[in-house]
């Protein structure tokens, strides 16, 4: 079987026992529509939000940084590798449309490799590390239940090395890097490293896939 099939059925199945859980008796849940937030880090932010808001559910995706503080939140010192931020990106998302589930099927299947300790591709160093920073008791049930039921199934040759941690602050990156795939579409970093991993999304996740325009 191949492996996007193992880590689709495994996390179908976390879900599932989740969702089967006795829930507590409270008020009906609200009629209009809300949104959630996801912040996830594996590599570079750009080929992480070309991937995310191209899924049913997604309204916006921002590149950012996240765990370290306010004051080295920037491009250039995030670089040195010293801040403890990982390069992430914020996912706002209508769990009504699209689940947390199925965020972190799209990120352990194409989105980054969560084998490969603080980097990605060519891309070295604590900041490319592969994190989810979770926002929500729940979130983090998810992610941990996941990573538990990929590392029993052996879905992977490599341990995985993926860390599960609250999130303490996100902080958006640079204009530039906003939308940077949409926008520099043959740009070579883009073309060799994350062109790849949009493509695998349309190939293994087509029904996730916003129609184009």
């Amino acid at each position: 079987m191949k492996k996007s099939h193992i880590i689709a059925q495994l996390v179908g199945a976390c879900l599932a026992l989740l969702v089967a859980a006795p829930a507590a008796a409270g008020p009906a849940p609200a009629s209009k529509a809300h949104t959630e937030t996801a912040v996830l880090a594996g590599g570079c932010f750009w080929g992480l939000e070309a991937v995310f808001e191209r899924l049913r559910g997604v309204s916006n995706v921002v590149s950012g940084f996240a765990g370290g503080n306010a004051l080295t939140a920037h491009y250039e010192i995030v670089s040195t590798g010293t801040t403890g931020h990982a390069e992430s990106v914020q996912i706002t998302y209508d769990p009504a449309q699209i689940s947390y589930a199925t965020l972190l099927k799209v990120y352990f299947t194409v989105a980054t490799d969560p084998t490969q300790l603080n980097r990605q591709g060519p891309d070295e160093g604590t900041q490319y590390r592969s994190e989810i920073f979770y926002t929500t008791p729940e979130q983090q049930q998810v992610a941990q239940t996941t990573i538990a039921a990929l590392t029993a199934a052996h879905a992977y040759a490599a341990p995985i090395v993926t860390k599960v941690e609250p999130l303490r602050g996100f902080y958006p990156a640079e204009a530039y890097h906003q939308h940077f795939y949409d926008r520099n579409p043959t740009y070579p970093y883009i073309v060799y490293n994350d062109k790849p991993k949009v493509d695998q999304l349309h190939a293994k996740f087509p029904q996730l896939v916003k129609a184009e325009n």
